[in-house]
């Protein structure tokens, strides 16, 4: 089962270690940095919670305050490439 990440849950669901929010707070960050954080953040997101929908929330709530801050980019980055995932192997790829 998937749970929703609507735009007005608390920040705090969302980012449940509080990566993300803290990453706005350090001055000088940049996008390595800004990647690190997010991978960490996505590999700590509860079972069931949609990733595309958590990252679509979050950047509801932070970019208008934040537009050109690099985490709010690499939101940005990781909801454009976040595809759902295609089974790429077994036998239902071999040709009959």
């Amino acid at each position: 089962m998937t749970t929703k990440a609507t735009p007005h849950a608390p920040f705090a669901q969302l980012d449940p270690k509080g990566l993300i929010r803290e990453s706005f707070c350090i001055d000088g960050i940049q996008s390595g940095e800004c990647r690190s954080i997010f991978l960490d953040w996505a590999l700590s997101l509860p079972d069931g919670v949609d990733s595309r929908e958590a990252m679509s929330a979050l950047l509801e709530q932070v970019a208008a305050d934040h537009p050109d801050h690099p985490m709010t980019a690499v939101l940005r980055e990781g909801l454009e490439s976040a595809a759902k995932p295609r089974r790429r192997g077994g036998w239902r790829s071999r040709a009959r």
